[in-house]
């Protein structure tokens, strides 16, 4: 299979450019990025430095040096990793290892010290701005309003997830070398799924091969679930179990990969032996649901009539009750990126997007199940990337 490239200093460059543009725009004049393993792609996204074991930041304003700021473990990979052009980095032990361990690493400082050191720099800022708020830890948040006192401190989530949701053509290709190993994956493991098998075990058959594929890690939000039977099927998010696969029950698999900081996933659901005739209608109305659902994923069209052509489809067809939610979501550093696609925001399909289309039937009374992909939006429509489900499906339920 092709591996597209990584991403080059240039590319981030211009990011940290596009960043600055819309700071320049809402009179921000310094931006303080925070990135854990929930959300690790914030700092990446700037610089391609996603550490080991620990946390990161990245300091950048509106003009001279961004400074990227790692724990004292990850210091070396940092200066393998960081490709950001006119950057230097920076030891800051609040977002080393999280036991508190203690490093005595020359050069070190504190986030305090740190947030002086700029506001020396940038004497007349009055704007200050933080991005990941769910996850930006008080102990950093505290010192920057410290140091700062006399400025505004401002969120710019909203700034920084909008321009991650239109992919560059550097991004894309990253993207295409992983929507492929994310279909190689499935296409390799499930037919050798048996009846007998743990859970746990089929998640390691899914860890192993995405391995040899060349994967940097399983995609950034679960490693795969495999959720067989009524009672397990039931749970959305769930971690596996030792429990073993019967024929003629629901499993739901969800996988996907991480590679070069970018993700992909997949979720299919499959019964091993004879398919009952409840689960296979459901299935292919599902499968039939998204279809119709991505037909309508063509640039200028806003996004409340393809929910609503997901949702019709499943009324049409008695599944309404069914469905918690039709979720359209953009895709990319993480498998699930904001801005939210709804029908009360009606944001505008455009090309360059990577949308994930999520069919999710629960609560019958065999168990629940997902048939997710992910799409490209190009020129002409919604494109499906990762294309196991479009062969799998009608093979396996169409018998």
């Amino acid at each position: 299979m092709y591996y597209a490239k990584p991403i080059e200093g240039e590319e981030f460059q211009a990011r940290v450019n596009a960043l600055r543009a819309k700071m320049a725009e809402q009179g921000i004049d310094i931006v303080v990025g925070y990135s854990n393993l929930l959300e690790i792609a914030i700092v990446r996204y700037y610089c391609g430095f996603a550490p080991v074991n620990e946390n990161s930041a990245i300091v950048i304003p509106a003009e001279g040096e961004v400074i990227v700021c790692s724990g004292q473990a990850s210091y070396d990979y940092c200066q393998v990793e960081n490709k950001l052009p006119n950057s230097r980095i920076a030891i800051l032990p609040e977002i080393g290892e999280v036991s508190g361990f203690e490093y005595d690493t020359e050069g070190q400082m504190d986030f305090e010290e740190l947030f002086k050191q700029v506001k020396a720099e940038h004497p007349n800022a009055k704007r200050v701005g933080f991005i990941g708020r769910l996850i930006f830890p008080a102990i950093i948040m505290n010192k920057l309003k410290k140091v700062f006192n006399d400025a505004e401190i401002v969120d710019c989530d909203d700034i920084h997830y909008e321009q991650r949701i239109r992919k560059s053509p550097a991004e894309i290709e990253i993207l295409k070398t992983n929507w492929e190993m994310t279909t190689k994956l499935f296409e390799n493991v499930v037919p050798r799924i048996e009846k007998g098998m743990t859970e746990r075990y089929v998640e390691g058959m899914f860890m192993s091969e995405m391995m040899t594929l060349g994967a940097e890690s399983y995609v950034q939000a679960f490693s795969p679930m495999v959720a067989t039977g009524p009672k397990n099927s039931f749970i959305s998010m769930c971690k596996n179990t030792m429990r073993q696969l019967q024929e003629n029950e629901i499993l739901n698999l969800a996988a996907g990969v991480c590679y070069e900081g970018y993700n992909g996933i997949c979720c299919s659901p499959l019964v091993l032996g004879e398919i009952p005739q409840k689960i296979t209608d459901a299935v292919l109305c599902a499968y039939e649901a998204l279809n119709e659902a991505s037909a309508k994923m063509i640039p200028g069209t806003p996004c409340d009539v393809v929910l609503n052509a997901y949702t019709d489809y499943l009324t049409k067809y008695g599944y309404i009750d069914y469905c918690p939610y039709g979720s359209l979501h953009s895709t990319g550093m993480l498998e699930c990126e904001a801005p939210v696609f709804s029908v009360n925001n009606k944001r505008i399909i455009e090309e360059g997007m990577a949308i994930c289309i999520d069919a999710y039937f629960k609560g019958m009374e065999w168990g629940s199940f997902r048939v997710e992909d992910c799409y490209l939006i190009t020129e002409k429509g919604a494109q499906r990337m990762t294309t196991y489900n479009d062969k799998a499906i009608p093979e396996i339920f169409k018998k």
